[in-house]
């Protein structure tokens, strides 16, 4: 299926671009989140019509995403979770307390699928590096601070 990109996709194009895509990720992704629409000769013209309130839509998500990333830039961050003896957490932290801790931090916009765990899920007491994606073109580092509490 072809479609026009209403945002900018990372690996797929940039906005405003006919690209080919499955049928099933442009029906069941691209399209219920307004990220694209069916490349039809309605769409195309009234996208041309629109090119310009789009592109300014997409400055302003950029400009915010990067005034965000200049407060992000090196937090260190602390989860305290039950841990053993050993320093092995009972359980691991996901993506889902990163972004918990990040909204009691002030940070209540950031989604837990916006956080990149390099090394997979957390499992042991220690600093770790997390990523967290705020939009396609801008990605900060912060640091995760496991602490352990005895059980």
């Amino acid at each position: 299926m072809q479609v026009i990109l209403l945002e900018k996709v990372v690996n797929l194009g940039n906005l405003g671009e006919v690209v080919r895509v499955r049928d099933g990720y442009a029906r069941n992704y691209l399209i219920p989140k307004k990220i694209a629409r069916r490349a039809t000769d309605a769409a195309l013209a009234e996208f041309e019509a629109r090119r310009a309130e789009l592109e300014k839509i997409q400055a302003e998500k950029l400009a915010a995403a990067e005034a965000l990333n200049g407060k992000l830039t090196g937090l260190s961050l602390v989860i305290s979770q039950k841990a053993g003896v050993d320093g092995r957490l009972f359980g691991s932290v996901t993506t889902m307390d990163v972004a918990a801790a990040l909204a009691e931090a002030g940070f209540a916009g950031i989604e837990k699928v916006q956080v990149r765990l390099p090394e997979g899920t957390l499992k042991a007491v220690g600093e770790f590096p997390v990523q967290v994606v705020l939009h396609a073109d801008v990605v900060t580092d912060i640091t995760v601070v496991v602490q352990g509490q005895l059980a």
